[in-house]
C-alpha cells in the first residue's frame, strides 16, 4: 500500500507543525497505524502509534509534545507536534504496520515483532532551528 507525507516544513523552536498521511489509490489504511522518524546519520525512532481501539502509545522524547490521530472518512491519519525542538529534526513516515518492532514496541514491549528489510514511503521532511 501507498501512504502519502506532508505537512512538514521549517519552523524555529517552539513552534508547530502538523502532519498528515492520506492512503492513496486503494490502499485503506489499517488499524493500526504509527508515525517513524529517520534523523540524519542517526537511526529510525518510533514516535507515535494508534491502535483500533483508539489507544496512543508514544516515544518518550515526544511525550506531553505530539498527538497521533486519525480520521476514519478521509482515511487519514495525523501527528500534531507542538513545542517542537531541534532534535526533533528528521524525516517523518507514516506505516500501517504496527508489527514492526520500531513501532510496536511504544505499545507492546513484549509483543514479537519483525525488522523490516524495506522501509517504504517518501516522508515529510521537518526541520527545528534553534
Amino acid at each position: 500500500g501507498q501512504f502519502v507525507e506532508s505537512g512538514g516544513g521549517s519552523v524555529e523552536a517552539g513552534g508547530s507543525l502538523r502532519l498528515s498521511c492520506e492512503a492513496s489509490g486503494d490502499t485503506k489504511s489499517g488499524d493500526c497505524m504509527a508515525w517513524f522518524r529517520q534523523a540524519p546519520e542517526k537511526e529510525r525512532e518510533g514516535v507515535a502509534i494508534l491502535d483500533s481501539d483508539g489507544r496512543t502509545a508514544y516515544a518518550d522524547s515526544v511525550k506531553g509534545r505530539f498527538t497521533i490521530s486519525r480520521d476514519n472518512t478521509n482515511n487519514a491519519l495525523y501527528l500534531q507536534m507542538d513545542g517542537l525542538k531541534p532534535e526533533d529534526t528528521a524525516k517523518y513516515y507514516c506505516a500501517a504496520d504496527c508489527n514492526m518492532c520500531l513501532v510496536s514496541r511504544l505499545m507492546y514491549p513484549q509483543r514479537p515483532c519483525y525488522v523490516p528489510t524495506h522501509y517504504g514511503g517518501q516522508g515529510t521532511l521537518v526541520t527545528v532551528s534553534s
